[in-house]
């Protein structure tokens, strides 16, 4: 909860037009959002116990809130943008009264934070699919998008009463089955360990889930000298991930190979050849997958290609 010195620090932030970014305050997805943001240069200083940071050197302030309640103040309140989970947004989306727009609007996938949002069963039971759990008890901390999925498995309109009954838990949801609440459970699954150390299985996927920059559909983010404050953002975090995810792979090669050798490199959009003093060779350079340089290394080899140099890339506008 925020302390109370932050409220007057927010009108004061509010007052003087400052873009609000939400991030998550803690959980799964803190850690690597406060990494994306200080790999694209967003400094910042947080007070001990203060819910609110002010970005050096531009007119951005960071407010820390839970995950599952960034995309309510983004879609309905004054915060313009956040980072949170698109498992987050469907939920506050699918909770929405019929008929109601979302104001959140996915801007940018930042491609870390993947998993399922799963049912699981009890691999001891007979459940084999998330049918057999119509009419049973499902235990989940999103209780929005579960029981709009059992809603289809029962082509029951919204409003209607349905058979199955959703329980919310907001923690340890994988013990409810062995405590005796649950037939099965609707949870966001990772690496799918703890869900086998409870002795649950997976027999469906709600949706697959990644770590998301939204923005709100209401605000305008250049409300200062035309300056779109989400489009800088958004070409900084993007040249961040794209230096994480890809190395600088650099190496001299015959002329008559270099069509040969751009099919292995071919670079974001293109390698960049430059003529050598010793005639008839030419040096690349392109960024390459991080993961699939030793793949890229041996082929350049057997195409001729010499001086091969992999070199670590800090950012990048790519």
């Amino acid at each position: 909860m925020m302390e109370f010195t932050d409220y007057d620090e927010l009108d004061r932030i509010k007052e003087e037009g400052r873009y609000l970014l939400a991030v998550p305050k803690k959980g799964r997805l803190q850690v690597e959002t406060l990494n994306i943001l200080d790999g694209s240069g967003l400094k910042f200083h947080r007070e001990p116990r203060s819910d609110i940071a002010l970005v050096d050197g531009s007119n951005i302030a960071l407010i820390f809130l839970p995950a599952a309640d960034i995309p309510t103040f983004v879609g309905e309140g004054t915060v313009d943008m956040g980072i949170t989970g698109r498992d987050q947004v469907a939920e506050h989306d699918a909770a929405l009264p019929a008929g109601e727009v979302s104001n959140v609007e996915e801007f940018l996938d930042l491609e870390f934070g993947g998993c399922k949002l799963q049912v699981q069963a009890p691999v001891k039971s007979t459940y084999t699919s998330p049918e057999q759990l119509v009419g049973r008890t499902v235990v989940t901390s999103f209780t929005a998008i579960t029981e709009a999925y059992f809603r289809k498995l029962e082509g029951v309109a919204p409003g209607d009463n349905m058979s199955t009954k959703i329980k919310y838990v907001g923690g340890s949801v994988e013990t409810a089955c062995n405590l005796g609440v649950a037939d099965g459970i609707v949870d966001l699954v990772e690496s799918g360990t703890t869900m086998r150390l409870a002795g649950l299985g997976p027999i469906g996927t709600v949706l697959s889930t990644t770590a998301v920059m939204i923005k709100s559909r209401q605000a305008n983010m250049a409300r200062k000298d035309n300056f779109d404050v989400l489009e800088w953002l958004g070409a900084r975090i993007r040249g961040y991930i794209a230096a994480k995810k890809h190395v600088l792979c650099q190496y001299n090669i015959p002329r008559e190979q270099l069509s040969k050798a751009c099919v292995i490199t071919p670079g974001k959009r293109a390698p960049t050849v430059t003529a050598l003093e010793e005639e008839n060779w030419v040096a690349v350079s392109s960024m390459v997958v991080k993961k699939e340089i030793p793949r890229v290394m041996d082929e350049l080899t057997e195409v001729g290609a010499t001086d091969i140099l992999v070199l670590d890339i800090m950012n990048s506008r790519a």
